[in-house]
């Protein structure tokens, strides 16, 4: 086959790995910077071209597109759909999944479990709000937010009401959550190819944090879910529409909850602390579904 890969930077580990999963296994794979592509959108022969020229055809797009540049991302991604190429995750799942808002109402449609949130937008309810999610402590998140930046702990009610008001005083958008305290500042990252769940790992918050984001300084191990945990997290894939997921769990009293869909997973943590070859089921999943592959285009002298 011959494969896109979405990036803005070819040499980040998902990336590479992704890049040379591929080429292990015989495919030819670009990557494409989603933000030089720019398209030519026509009823009947859509096009997209790139730094000055019409991109050649491929089999199979795998979208490696960061939060700051969804919109975008997904507007060249529908354009790959338009012209009938296989994406292994749509841009209706992706722009399902950014939506965290979105997102939890569509889980909860499903009946999957999840910490109890609240979404208000005037100030004059932040009292009742923080009432419905049992009050303080109590997690605060920006709707915007990535990797654990826009979250905050409220330990008391007074405290949730002054961070509440002061991002409703900015214009955020903000959800209150209720804080699973018998996690103990931890979460299961479940990562969902296809129908299964290939790995999962525990995240592990640093002392005295309580975002278990390896970007915060958390640490991974493996873990053994339990076949609720598995069930749940590929119930959730399914629910957004996603082939590749990762799905964040937390342990709580009465099951796990879902914390978040994540639509491009980073690769390094779980493949590190689990040993396995994540990209190349990546890949072996592409090749069952992606159609009938074109011919690789000759390499570049050079």
């Amino acid at each position: 086959m011959h494969i896109a890969l979405l990036s803005r930077n070819r040499n980040l580990y998902s990336t590479r790995r992704l890049i040379e999963a591929a080429e292990s296994r015989g495919h030819s794979a670009r990557v494409i910077d989603t933000l030089r592509c720019y398209m030519n959108i026509a009823s009947h022969r859509p096009s997209i071209h790139y730094k000055g020229a019409q991109l050649e055809a491929f089999d199979a797009v795998i979208p490696r597109i960061g939060a700051s540049v969804t919109f975008y991302g997904c507007a060249v991604l529908r354009q790959f759909e338009m012209m009938g190429t296989y994406v292994l995750n749509d841009n209706v799942s992706i722009t399902r999944s950014r939506d965290k808002l979105r997102s939890l109402q569509l889980l909860s449609r499903k009946g999957l479990g999840l910490p109890i949130t609240g979404f208000a937008h005037s100030p004059d309810d932040i009292p009742d709000l923080i009432t419905m999610v049992k009050g303080a402590p109590l997690v605060i998140k920006l709707l915007e937010g990535t990797q654990g930046i826009g979250v905050v702990l409220a330990e008391t009610n007074q405290a949730a009401e002054s961070v509440v008001q002061a991002f409703m005083g900015m214009k955020a958008n903000i959800m209150v959550q209720e804080y699973i305290k018998e996690a103990k500042g931890a979460d299961i990252r479940c990562l969902v190819v296809g129908d299964k769940v290939v790995a999962s790992m525990k995240r592990q918050a640093a002392e005295g944090e309580f975002r278990s984001n390896l970007h915060r300084g958390g640490s991974a191990s493996v873990i053994r879910i339990t076949p609720e945990e598995r069930s749940t997290a590929i119930r959730a894939a399914k629910a957004m529409g996603l082939q590749v997921a990762g799905v964040d769990l937390l342990r709580s009293n009465h099951g796990p909850v879902i914390m978040e869909v994540n639509s491009s997973p980073g690769l390094q943590g779980i493949e590190t602390a689990t040993g396995k070859d994540i990209a190349g089921l990546i890949i072996e999943h592409l090749e069952k579904h992606a159609v009938a592959p074109r011919k690789a285009p000759p390499k570049p002298k050079g």
